[in-house]
């Protein structure tokens, strides 16, 4: 195995990591704090791509579209949150299943029906097109380094927001007890529609970033939510620490499994079968690290306090 193709997977690996800590960050908040299972998390990654498309249709200009579509995703999910979501708060998570499988369909059926079935692109900004030479031989894309830095940078901020200050501590004693927050007199209502805005948000940011190398189409959302998912059963409910973490290794894991499982596996069975085997064992890894970290830590790695 080269080093350089080594060095490559490593940074899609870590590129992939922090685009699933986008996500699963909004999504363990939303569950940790609300105790609510929002399914329909995915399609705010899918809107948030589309509305990118939209608005640079429009203005012409990538980062005027990007603040845009952040906005307008955030009053979508503020929107959905006050007709649908809260009326779910309290219901059985069955109740809270169901009812945001079936947003998953409308709104998989709606952005059809409005941008058709076809797929779509966002062209990579002209300030952030073409590679960078690491070394002779391995250039890589300026854009992919945007999307690890801005991932980063992200992470950095929900840290110093969770850990320092008001908003951040009462986030946290939500994710710990959210009755005893509602009893000590902070509108609970309030701190719910916050914390959905801004995991919509994250989730929006997520696919708009990853919109000039991947598909716009609809139903991208459906398995990026299930490796979410696994992130926040890794990492730990409600932990911001432990979906950073958890995304970067899922990322890492997956990538680098999928890119080197054939090479390794020739290291102990002939090359045929190891390239039958490779691939199989490569599409579980991901699972096979969630049960063994359940099996050795119920509550993931780094749960939030008091789970």
């Amino acid at each position: 195995m080269a080093g350089t193709l080594v060095l490559v997977q490593t940074l899609n690996g870590l590129q992939f990591g922090v685009l699933l800590f986008l996500i699963a960050a909004g999504l363990t908040l939303v569950f940790g704090v609300m105790d609510f299972v929002n399914l329909a998390h995915g399609v705010q990654y899918m809107l948030g791509a589309y509305l990118a498309v939209a608005f640079y249709g429009v203005v012409g200009n990538f980062f005027i579209a990007l603040v845009l579509a952040l906005l307008a995703a955030l009053a979508f999910g503020l929107l959905l949150e006050f007709l649908v979501f809260r009326h779910l708060y309290g219901r059985d998570h069955l109740d809270q299943v169901i009812a945001t499988f079936g947003i998953i369909l409308f709104l998989n059926h709606a952005v059809k029906v409005i941008w058709g079935a076809a797929p779509l692109s966002l062209p990579v900004p002209d300030l952030f097109d073409g590679s960078v030479v690491f070394m002779d031989g391995l250039r890589y894309p300026i854009w992919r380094l945007m999307i690890i830095a801005s991932g980063l940078a992200v992470a950095a901020g929900l840290y110093l927001m969770v850990t320092f200050t008001r908003f951040g501590m009462l986030i946290r004693a939500g994710a710990t007890n959210a009755r005893m927050v509602s009893a000590l007199g902070v509108n609970i209502e309030r701190l719910f529609m916050i914390v959905f805005g801004f995991g919509t948000m994250l989730a929006g940011f997520a696919g708009i970033m990853i919109a000039p190398i991947l598909s716009v189409e609809p139903g991208m959302g459906d398995n990026i939510l299930i490796l979410a998912f696994v992130v926040i059963v890794i990492g730990g409910i409600g932990s911001i620490r432990g979906a950073f973490l958890g995304a970067l290794l899922i990322g890492l894991v997956d990538t680098l499994g999928r890119s080197f499982s054939v090479d390794i596996l020739r290291l102990a069975m002939a090359p045929s079968p190891a390239r039958i085997v490779g691939p199989a064992i490569a599409s579980m890894l991901i699972y096979l690290l969630m049960a063994v970290v359940l099996y050795l830590r119920p509550t993931g790695l780094f749960p939030a306090r008091g789970r």
